[in-house]
């Protein structure tokens, strides 16, 4: 290098290093703080005020204005802005300043026809127009969609990667006028080769890419377009599980899963916040990415335009502490403004202590099964036959040799990860020809199927780890393929092992109904404890998020992958993001029905009629066959019919959750608000259900009912299955009401048995306010220290 080089260099260096350090941090003032937010203000004196507290770190008033990325005024009080860590930490310093803290890249990721029916919301009215039965609905001859009037008028905001406004799903035939409460706006965006529309159904959209754009640079349009619409098929399977029209003959690809597709509340309004987008330069199989400061632009938008619902199946890999949580953060203020936010739990199961969206504002969804499967049986040369399950709309004509891929792949590969059919793992020279057995763990499951047809294999068995045990996820795969069990997966193995000459062939898959047992908990559903507070039972409650049909993006393939260039308009997907829109469309239907019923009064109803049993009349179980715990499914399955009427209901306002804050030490969230000198546990946040860790002795919480019955008087007695080594007792123990909202207090005195139970672990149980008609179960889990 010649010195003019090297005095270029060292010039550069610091340049670049100080614009490498730049990054987006959300700067929170607490409420009633410097930051000017809230509806007093106009947005441009908003960002007047916080240009004001950039230029106090920045060389220059141009500078600061340019380094403004959002104003928000109603999902925080506060802004984000590209700023250096020593600007954030000067900023950090102010005593108006709440919080401080780097929107990181890849710290949030997006995480349905038989699921109606199964959980009983689609029986009394529809059952001669549809097949039902053998569901765990709970439903009774009152049907909550004619009450709620399928939902027509309640406005549901769904964050994600946008929506496919082509669909059938979203019709607006036949539809009345938009509603007169809604404030938003149709971003119709640029380059979209479809021009983006808006409708009576989808009432509004927007998209949000400066946060993305800080990061990554411009986006990429063959990848993705700057607009509300969606290129990768998830963000409009969520928005028509939700919300959809009614669709008969829908079904994915080769026919699968096929009848009436439709959303829980099909007359409900949209509105589409686009924060999700494209990861650069990898195949949408990989996922997409939401930036916390596009998400935060998106909720406060959701706030001002009137959405009475958001449904967000977002989150992220691990617990995010509340001050540093944009979703938890925006939520707490939507849920100021009533509106109920129904997130998902996350997809990191089975290993515990894993949920994400864990703040008690926030309607916390895992995900189960339905009483669907999809078989496609695996017959072995020795006659043995496995009811594998797949979607994939292939056969072949004749047996095929069946090979291990441990045995098939290519010199180099590691012993602990030979099994998995890694991209270029396999050897052509071993593989044509051949039906190959590739075992879940590392990589996509679409993924692997794709490697076992590069290098020539004419189909493949999928095979559980013993984690995912009788999960059966359904892909639409590349060849004839089949996913089987892990015990099914070390039976084919044994055959392999057993002959010179092993056989195998995959017979035409079949959709099946009824099956049982369902419910069961999917492995991959993140859950409890909840490790940010053990005081607050998370998740809340559990809704169908396995293989789950619903629309799709024309512009993405059923396997996402780039070498896919089939085209679908439903697809079968799986995930606790499946889960969460269920749960919103029946909080959409609950606020048609109860309009004036707060956020906490729609959970509570929701979360004291779950069940626990699947339809075989037994505990929900786990995919491995072990008992399902309320740290998997929370209160259990939900039950819109019920919710419909719970009888008792526990409520809790805004200045709850700050109390609630108090005791987690969080005093700065809101500057109005003063923490007492006294402040209650954690524990007595008034919440449907019971958590109390490290008991030693006695604990006393405290809770609130108040009367939503038919009837204005009426006796409620106190019953309870305490975790082993505990006993619990209510005082008083029967409560009496004289009128509807009539509100009673009682407390629970919950006591260690010495000797009855292991230290250290959980046990669980559950306490029921009953009076012969109504039964409002709370779950229950205790730990001893």
């Amino acid at each position: 290098m010649n010195k003019i080089s090297i005095l270029l260099s060292l010039f550069l260096l610091p340049l670049l290093a100080s614009s490498a350090q730049k990054q987006v941090y959300i700067v929170h003032f607490g409420e009633g703080g410097g930051g000017g937010g809230g509806g007093e203000k106009e947005l441009h004196e908003i960002e007047d005020t916080h240009h004001s507290y950039l230029q106090s770190v920045k060389e220059n008033e141009e500078e600061a204005r340019a380094s403004l990325v959002y104003s928000y005024k109603h999902s925080i009080n506060g802004f984000s802005a590209v700023l250096t860590p020593d600007q954030a930490s000067k900023l950090s310093e102010l005593e108006e300043v709440a919080s401080v803290y780097r929107s990181e890249p890849g710290k949030y990721s997006v995480h349905t026809t038989r699921s109606w029916q199964f959980v009983g919301l689609e029986g009394a009215t529809h059952k001669k127009n549809m097949s039902g039965g053998g569901g765990v609905g709970g439903g009774d001859d009152d049907d909550i969609l004619l009450k709620a009037s399928y939902g027509k008028d309640v406005i549901v905001g769904v964050l994600d990667s946008g929506v496919w406004p082509e669909s059938k799903s979203f019709s607006d035939e036949g539809m009345g006028p938009v509603p007169k409460s809604w404030k938003g706006i149709c971003q119709t965006g640029v380059d979209d080769y479809n021009g983006f529309h808006c409708n009576k159904k989808i009432i509004g959209a927007r998209y949000y890419l400066k946060g993305f754009e800080q990061y990554y640079g411009h986006l990429n349009v063959s990848e993705d377009c700057p607009s509300p619409r969606d290129l990768d098929g998830h963000g409009s399977h969520t928005a028509s599980t939700v919300a959809g029209r009614r669709v008969p003959e829908a079904s994915a690809l080769g026919g699968f899963a096929r009848g009436t597709a439709s959303g829980g509340a099909p007359l409900a309004r949209l509105a589409i916040y686009k924060a999700c987008w494209a990861l650069p330069n990898v195949t949408k199989a990989e996922g997409n990415t939401c930036f916390e400061a596009d998400m935060l632009a998106a909720i406060d938008d959701a706030i001002a335009d009137g959405v009475h619902v958001m449904s967000i199946s977002i989150g992220s890999t691990k617990p995010i502490p509340f001050t540093q949580d944009g979703i938890a953060i925006g939520a707490l203020n939507a849920v100021k403004n009533n509106v109920v936010v129904a997130c998902s739990a996350g997809n990191s199961g089975p290993t515990p202590g894993t949920l994400s969206n864990t703040a008690p504002w926030i309607l916390t969804v895992s995900a189960s099964s339905v009483d669907r499967a999809f078989f496609g049986p695996l017959l072995l040369g020795n006659g043995q036959e496995f009811l594998g399950q797949t979607v994939t709309p292939y056969k072949l004509e004749k047996m095929h040799p069946l090979v291990y891929a441990e045995d098939v792949v290519v010199p180099g590969v590691a012993k602990n990860v030979s099994s998995q059919c890694l991209p270029g793992s396999l050897s052509p020279e071993k593989v044509k020809g051949k039906i190959v057995m590739c075992m879940r763990g590392l990589g996509m499951r679409v993924e692997k199927g794709q490697e076992v047809k590069r290098a020539g294999g004419v189909g493949f068995v999928l095979g559980n780890s013993p984690a995912n045990g009788n999960e059966l996820a359904c892909d639409a795969h590349l060849l004839p393929a089949t996913a089987v069990s892990y015990n099914d997966a070390v039976k084919i193995l044994k055959y392999i092992n057993s002959t010179k000459n092993p056989m195998a062939f995959i017979k035409q898959a079949r959709t099946t109904l009824h099956y049982q047992p369902a419910p069961f908990m999917a492995a991959f559903t993140s859950r409890g404890p909840n490790v940010l507070d053990p005081n607050i039972l998370k998740p809340d409650i559990t809704a169908p998020g396995l293989n789950i049909l619903a629309a799709w993006s024309a512009a993405s393939s059923p396997s996402k992958l780039s070498e896919d260039k089939r085209s679908v308009n439903y697809n079968i997907d799986s995930g606790t993001s499946m889960a969460c829109p269920h749960v919103a469309a029946a909080a959409a239907l609950l606020k048609a029905i109860h309009p004036n019923w707060s956020s906490a009064a729609i959970r509570s109803a929701l979360m004291t009629t779950a069940w626990t049993e699947n339809n075989k009349g037994l505990p929900i179980s786990e995919a491995n066959g072990d008992l399902g715990t309320p740290f998997t499914y929370g209160s259990g399955h939900f039950r819109p019919v019920k919710a419909m009427d719970p009888g008792l209901i526990y409520d809790a306002s805004y200045n709850d959750y700050l109390l609630y804050l108090c005791s987690n030490g969080l005093n700065d969230t809101n500057l109005r608000f003063k923490c007492p000198k006294v402040i209650p546990s954690a524990a007595n946040l008034n919440y449907p259900s019971l958590a109390i860790p490290n008991l030693n002795g006695t604990v006393i919480v405290k809770r609130t009912v108040t009367n939503v019955g038919s009837s204005s008087k009426s006796v409620y007695f106190f019953t309870a299955k305490p975790p082993l080594g505990v006993s619990v007792k209510a005082t008083p123990s029967l409560l009496s009401f004289n009128r509807v909202g009539e509100k009673k207090s009682f407390t629970i005195t919950v006591t260690a048995r010495s000797g009855k139970h292991q230290k250290n672990e959980y046990g669980f149980g559950w306490y029921t306010w009953t009076d012969g008609h109504y039964y409002v179960r709370s779950p229950m889990t205790v730990s001893l220290a």
